[in-house]
């Protein structure tokens, strides 16, 4: 396939995904609102009905009455609505871009020559074993007793995520690591819809149907898994958009940036939920949720800052050979490297006055090691330095 239609097909894919995600992650944060802003009904009628909570809303120059029911209503519903299209579009269009941007060519975004993980589709083959294994350690952990120890099934999930935050850091380059760690957790949430949750629900319609009660075991567990990925939602948000990031994905203490932004990310979730529920602590939150994610964030920007290259300056033309070299094949206004249509992001360094205008880029793409990818074109460390000081001087 030319260059130009991957360009075409990556951009619709990406397109695509961030639609049907939009779809998901809103829906499931409009769940999470509403569910946490329930209130008992007063209406007698609606409590013989079995309605648990109910809450009354205006939005768009209408008024809504959304109520839920304890375990199901006593006839079903002509008009049932589900949701599931969106997780599964999510995913299908998510891995669809894993695909193309990180396995089609492994060497080039997914792979490092410097990490342990194997050459070729042999890395993809250890990536995929992440992606399922993860979710298989994960719902064999929801399935066992520990999964009702409360805090201590979170600390031993927590334990796993951060050790697998650190493999995959180990064996894989900066991006994919990145990047697999939040498909492994959005396989972990789409897997909890489709092999948990819409199942459960399921069986809670078809036994509605027959007259008999639902089993509340599948409206708990469901509850459960759809708390989770409400956990989930803002490390994974955090994954898609890291490869723009290589002074993150590539830092020298890059698991640990990881860690600690996904623990940020679930902490000021948690800020958030709890907020629901302000009205029953007389419209008071406490902020230590929020304030633990913030300065989880605040400490991890603190880790990362690069420091200053000492050595000998570096003149514009010392600059402009190793980018020639080592860079332009790329980053130029017509690439010559194979496969690559326009410049990444729209970099250019095939002129001096192109190169300055991105010195900052340089800077953190070079001191990361983020570029070339793999190392593709042999950029030296002495190269790299050169390179490094030039940028760095103003």
């Amino acid at each position: 396939m030319s260059a130009y239609w991957l360009d075409w097909l990556s951009l619709l894919t990406r397109w695509a995904h961030l639609i049907v995600g939009i779809a998901w992650i809103g829906a499931s944060f409009y769940f999470v609102w509403l569910d946490n802003h329930l209130d008992a009904p007063t209406d007698a009628a609606l409590k013989d009905k079995g309605v648990a909570g109910e809450l009354w809303a205006v939005h768009g120059g209408g008024f809504y009455n959304p109520q839920k029911y304890r375990l199901g209503p006593p006839q079903m519903p002509s008009q049932l609505h589900w949701f599931y299209w969106e997780a599964y579009s999510t995913w299908l269009t998510g891995f669809a871009m894993l695909v193309l941007v990180y396995f089609l060519d492994p060497a080039l975004n997914l792979l490092d020559p410097a990490r342990a993980a194997p050459a070729g589709y042999a890395g993809v083959a250890v990536a995929l074993g992440f992606i399922v294994g993860g979710w298989l350690v994960y719902d064999g952990l929801c399935r066992s007793p520990l999964a009702k120890a409360g805090w201590m099934f979170q600390a031993v999930l927590a334990l796993l995520l951060a050790q697998a935050a650190f493999a995959l850091c180990w064996l894989f380059s900066g991006r994919g690591a990145f990047i697999l760690f939040g498909a492994m957790l959005g396989t972990m949430m789409v897997a909890n819809v489709a092999m948990v949750i819409i199942p459960g629900q399921r069986r809670m319609v078809a036994a509605i149907a027959r007259g008999d009660a639902p089993n509340p075991v599948d409206a708990q567990r469901g509850k459960q898994r759809s708390v989770h990925n409400t956990y989930f939602t803002l490390p994974v948000l955090l994954t898609m958009i890291s490869n723009h990031y290589a002074g993150i994905t590539h830092a020298a203490h890059n698991a640990l940036a990881l860690v600690l932004l996904a623990a940020g990310g679930a902490a000021i979730r948690h800020w958030f939920v709890l907020r629901h529920r302000a009205r029953e602590r007389a419209g008071r939150t406490s902020p230590l949720a929020l304030a633990l994610g913030v300065s989880l964030i605040a400490a991890t920007v603190v880790l990362l800052q690069p420091p200053r290259v000492a050595g000998a300056a570096v003149d514009d033309a010392r600059a402009l050979a190793i980018l020639d070299i080592r860079c332009v094949t790329c980053h130029a206004e017509h690439p010559t490297f194979p496969g690559m249509a326009a410049a990444p992001n729209g970099a250019m360094f095939d002129s001096l006055e192109r190169a300055r205008a991105k010195r900052s880029l340089i800077a953190t793409q070079v001191q990361s090691g983020a570029m070339p990818p793999g190392n593709l074109t042999g950029l030296s460390d002495d190269e790299r330095a050169a390179l490094l000081r030039w940028a760095q001087a103003r």
